[in-house]
């Protein structure tokens, strides 16, 4: 797997630098036997793994176990206890196991140079262009990949696109051919592909706005001849001048909030409300602290996120809307996403 030199430098303000300045908020004091007691828990649970590993367990059942038992310790162990476990737990044996998942590898590898890149994502949309990589695997790595595609938090994501897809279709409808739709953090916006407004010329414009060159490049190839604009900018960029980029009557940020602190949320909360047109709508997605498999993504798959509470995105909502605002939040079918929106007063 050739590793492609783009790092997320700062300029996105995605670093793992900011990520864990915004964990160690939750750091609380703690004496030292819930620490042993999860270090043992630990260790329990990567060896029982490899004694199923041994016994030649089917792997959907071996990484379903692995994944529960992960998301049950780290929902009772201190912030601090499991930042310290998670690094145990990639040194662990098993890691060579589960890396033969190619979705699993990928994210651990970060070819890209950073997490949830949208080459990532297209594992889990089952997408042609990682065809090859999955067909290298080995068996065992392609029963993993079955799993882990079907895991409730690619359910979720699918789902997330498609809803994405809707709302734009919607908005289409209802505000007309000058319609002008912005996504941040596009990806590769794979959302574009359903859309039967992109497809009905029904759109005034797209702008899908990315920091990494390589999914900038890709959007363009893609939708050439559409009214899709790929553009190359990232956070930082876009709250030093949210203004050069228009009006929008749809502006939405489906995967960045999971790595955006607070302080940063609320900054870009309010950049992009102030690119709405009057009776505008901003749609921000986060992956819910009901997700189920944190612990393994966090672990095996090295993918960090910052979880948030239906009551964490209303913090963020009251923090930016105007009082004639409206605004709601609401979880996708399965929990693993909450997403929030706010529409600006006409």
């Amino acid at each position: 797997m050739k590793k492609y030199s783009f790092v997320a430098d700062g300029q996105s303000l995605i670093t793992s630098e900011a990520l864990l300045e915004e964990l160690a908020i939750q750091r609380q004091d703690y004496d030292d036997r819930p620490r042993s007691q999860s270090l043992a828990e630990l260790s329990l649970i990567l060896d029982l793994t490899r004694q199923q590993i041994d016994k030649d367990l089917a792997p959907a059942t071996i990484i379903d176990q692995l994944a529960r038992s992960l998301h049950e310790l780290r929902a009772k162990s201190h912030p601090d206890i499991w930042r310290e476990l998670i690094p145990m737990a990639q040194r662990h044996g098993i890691s060579k196991y589960l890396l033969q998942d190619p979705f699993t590898r990928w994210s651990h590898d970060k070819p890209r140079g950073y997490s949830g890149d949208a080459q990532l994502l297209d594992f889990i949309y089952g997408h042609e262009s990682i065809a090859d990589e999955v067909a290298n695997s080995t068996p065992t790595g392609q029963a993993l990949y079955a799993y882990t595609r079907e895991a409730s938090s690619s359910v979720a994501v699918r789902e997330r696109r498609d809803l994405l897809t809707w709302h734009v279709d919607e908005i289409a409808k209802a505000r007309g051919p000058d319609t002008e739709i912005l996504a941040i953090a596009a990806g590769h916006l794979r959302e574009a592909n359903g859309s039967q407004a992109l497809r009905n010329n029904a759109l005034r414009r797209w702008v899908a706005l990315d920091q990494d060159p390589l999914s900038v490049g890709s959007i363009t190839r893609d939708f050439a001849g559409t009214s899709v604009e790929a553009i190359d900018g990232s956070v930082r960029t876009l709250l030093a001048k949210p203004d050069r980029l228009g009006k929008f009557d749809f502006v939405y940020a489906a995967g960045l909030y999971d790595y955006l602190s607070r302080k940063v949320s609320v900054k870009l909360t309010e950049a992009c409300l102030s690119m709405l047109k009057p009776g505008g709508s901003f749609l921000f997605a986060n992956f819910a602290q009901d997700i189920v498999v944190d612990g393994y993504m966090e672990t095996f798959m090295d993918w960090a996120l910052l979880l948030r509470s239906k009551a964490d995105m209303w913090d963020i909502i009251e923090a930016t809307k105007a009082s004639d605002d409206t605004a709601s939040v609401t979880f996708g079918a399965n929990r693993n996403i909450v997403y929030g929106m706010i529409t600006k007063a006409i």
